[in-house]
């Protein structure tokens, strides 16, 4: 893994107060990636969000429904304790045992134009985390020896360093602006994809 992903995950950790981080290239991604580490079955969904999320539980194929659910700053996914914490920017306000799933999109607090990350306390889930979000590759051997090693599906949904690299230049000194909330968001449940 490059060293930059690394220190920037490193960093995440320390100012939200999770054990570990998981970056990834967005929100989006880490959510969808949470949800088939922790082999979610049935989940449910938020009215008002953001459009790609119903659409990935469509994509890999949950079980779910829309709900009616006021919620400010993040929300989770039925009781899997996987969050939406998109708009989330509070330090030190990990939730203990849960995997809270960021976005660095560049509306967010810490603006990087793209990316996002797991925050989570678990290190066996965040190694097979960093595994998924890379082509199931190990990061501490060349990818042509690891043929024999690939036994799960993986995806390319990594942080690039670049990205990595502007958000440990900008932490420092990111500082929230506003709250949000699901009055921020339509109400997606009217979309005609999802009325099929």
């Amino acid at each position: 893994m490059d060293s930059k992903v690394l220190d920037f995950e490193n960093e995440l950790a320390k100012y939200f107060g999770s054990r570990y981080c998981v970056a990834t290239d967005c929100c989006t991604h880490a959510v969808e990636l949470c949800l088939r580490q922790q082999q979610v079955q049935y989940t449910t969904c938020p009215k008002h969000t953001y459009l790609s999320i119903p659409m990935t539980l469509e994509k890999i194929g949950l079980d779910w429904h829309f709900i009616d659910q006021p919620w400010e700053d993040l929300y989770e996914f039925g009781n899997s304790g996987i969050y939406d914490a998109a708009t989330f920017w509070s330090k030190g306000q990990y939730i203990p045992g849960s995997m809270m799933c960021l976005s660095f999109q560049f509306k967010k607090t810490l603006s990087l134009g793209r990316g996002g990350a797991v925050l989570l306390d678990d290190y066996e889930a965040a190694v097979e985390l960093r595994r998924m979000s890379c082509d199931y590759r190990r990061m501490d051997m060349p990818w042509k020896d690891q043929v024999p090693l690939i036994t799960n599906m993986g995806y390319r949904y990594y942080m690039t360093p670049e990205t990595a690299q502007m958000g440990l230049d900008k932490l420092p000194t990111t500082k929230q602006t506003k709250r949000c909330t699901w009055q921020d968001y339509p109400d997606v449940s009217e979309a005609p994809l999802f009325n099929e």
